[in-house]
């Protein structure tokens, strides 16, 4: 296939597009300078230059291609328009990367939830995620539209990444914050639990999806869960620190926004995969985020 790919400079996008090229799929990736152009080509991915508020240019690479994967922004609403109005009527594949704050809740680290969610649990998003939601379903509902739309909600995304960017946010995030201060912190007690899954795991369930995902699904990717305070506690091993610290929530906002810290590092989110294990055969094959961090986390 000929792929247009949103994020392809990207954590997501450059692990996906690294996937696709060894099936043998040629890529054009949306980037917007010369220097990283120039190492897109390097790695065989033909840049097409532009950004996410591009609406012509995005609507023309949709039509030119076979498929689009869109990994750069889960919340550009002019974004994903742009590239349904551009595959509109084409039964062409189109990937949908979002995350799994969507079931949010807003903990603030201090308790660890038992409300888990798959594929069949209705979702009632705290306000901050409502406008992320309504894209998710905006997405499916270009099924409607003769777009064969797939919605992939990552969960925490552990590993490496195989492109021009190595680090995903959260885990990497929290360990350069402890390498500057000495000091492993997670939100409140750290008690909140988030899914997770290894990039490279997540990268095979995009090209399932490319091959096989039927027009208007949903699929949650992960494959395993760990609390902060048990992720802190990994990366204090890993980097010969004490014992993890609280971070009040009222400190954690003034560093991290009040969003990434409510959120992304305060909140649980809990999910199973069972569409894509069931309807993808997907199998993910790497250990556990915590295990990943004692022996592999970049020093």
């Amino acid at each position: 296939m000929n792929i247009f790919l949103t994020g392809a400079t990207g954590y997501i996008g450059g692990t996906v597009a690294h996937r696709l090229l060894r099936d043998g799929h040629k890529l054009r990736g949306l980037v917007r300078d010369a220097d990283k152009a120039a190492k897109l080509s390097a790695l065989g991915i033909e840049p097409v230059r532009g950004g996410l508020d591009d609406a012509a240019t995005l609507t023309a690479e949709a039509r030119r291609a076979d498929a689009v994967i869109n990994t750069a922004n889960s919340d550009h609403r002019g974004a994903i328009d742009a590239l349904i109005e551009g595959l509109a009527g084409s039964n062409k594949p189109f990937l949908h990367t979002s995350g799994s704050s969507i079931v949010a809740d807003e903990a603030h680290g201090d308790l660890a939830s038992d409300r888990i969610y798959d594929e069949d649990t209705p979702i009632e998003p705290v306000p901050g995620k409502q406008a992320r939601v309504a894209i998710d379903r905006s997405i499916c509902e270009a099924s409607q539209r003769g777009v064969r739309s797939a919605v992939l909600c990552n969960t925490m995304i552990y590993g490496n990444g195989l492109g021009l960017a190595r680090d995903s946010a959260q885990i990497p995030g929290l360990a350069a914050r402890a390498r500057k201060t000495g000091v492993v912190r997670h939100v409140g007690q750290g008690l909140n639990i988030w899914s997770n899954v290894h990039v490279e795991d997540m990268a095979e369930l995009y090209a399932l999806a490319l091959a096989e995902a039927p027009a208007g699904a949903f699929y949650y990717v992960e494959n395993g869960e760990a609390s902060y305070r048990d992720i802190c506690r990994s990366i204090a091993k890993r980097l010969g620190l004490g014992l993890p610290q609280a971070w009040p929530f009222a400190d954690a906002v003034k560093e991290l926004g009040e969003s990434s810290a409510a959120y992304t590092f305060g909140s649980n989110s809990r999910v199973r995969a069972k569409r894509a294990r069931r309807e993808l055969g997907w199998a993910p094959k790497h250990p556990s985020a915590t295990a990943w961090i004692e022996k592999e986390l970049p020093l």
